[in-house]
C-alpha cells in the first residue's frame, strides 16, 4: 500500500550530487507542435565525471526509432538536439562523437499531488486506483496529468493522504476486505 505525496518544489539537490555537475539550468518553455507538449526544464550534460556543460533543449524529434545495443538489446530512442549554451566550454570539453550521458527535465510544476505508477491501472479508456477505506477496497477513476516511469500526476480524482493500493492484481474487486502489509 502506498500514500499520495505532493510535492512542494522542484528540488535539483539530487541531480548536482552527481559528480561533474555544476549547476541545473532551468529552460524556458519553447513553441512546439500542436502534438507536443511545450518544452521547458532543464539540460544537465556530463561528460564522464569530470565536468558538466550547460545546454538547452532546442528539440526533442517526433518520432522515436529502435536500436539494437552491444548487448543485443532492443532499445527505444529518441533523438534530442541540445544546444550548448557556453560553446567555447563544449569545444574544449568535448571532440568527435564522444559519448555524453543528459539528463532532460521537459516538464516540472509545483504542488503537485502524485502516486507511485504501480497504483494505476487502465480502466476503459481511462485510468483508475484502488483506494482503501477503514480495510475497503474502493475502485477509483482518476484523471491522469503528466507521468513518468516512477510517478503519475493526480488531476482529478484522489486527495493528498488517501491509501492506495500498490500493484493491485487482476483479481482484486471493488468491496473487497484488505489489511496493510507491512514492509
Amino acid at each position: 500500500m502506498a500514500s499520495t505525496t505532493k510535492v512542494a518544489s522542484f528540488d535539483a539537490s539530487e541531480t548536482l550530487k552527481v559528480a561533474g555537475v555544476e549547476k541545473v539550468v532551468k529552460i524556458d518553455p519553447t513553441p512546439a507542435p500542436a502534438k507536443f507538449a511545450p518544452l521547458g526544464g532543464v539540460a544537465v550534460i556530463a561528460k564522464n565525471t569530470w565536468a558538466a556543460l550547460k545546454g538547452r533543449v532546442r528539440r526533442v524529434e517526433p518520432s522515436g526509432f529502435m536500436k539494437v545495443s552491444a548487448l543485443g538489446v532492443e532499445e527505444q530512442r529518441v533523438n534530442v538536439l541540445i544546444d550548448f549554451v557556453d560553446l567555447p566550454a563544449a569545444a574544449h570539453a568535448l571532440g568527435d562523437a564522444y559519448r555524453v550521458e543528459v539528463r532532460v527535465v521537459i516538464w516540472r510544476e509545483e504542488s503537485v499531488l502524485k502516486v507511485p505508477v504501480g497504483t494505476l491501472f487502465r480502466r476503459g479508456e481511462g485510468w483508475a486506483v484502488f483506494r482503501v477505506e477503514e480495510n475497503i477496497v474502493r475502485l477509483q477513476p482518476v484523471r491522469l496529468g503528466e507521468r513518468n516511469d516512477v510517478e503519475g500526476q493526480i488531476l482529478d480524482g484522489l486527495s493528498e493522504g488517501q491509501t492506495l493500493v500498490l500493484h493491485p492484481p487482476d483479481t482484486l474487486k471493488d468491496g473487497t476486505r484488505v489489511r496493510e502489509r507491512v514492509q
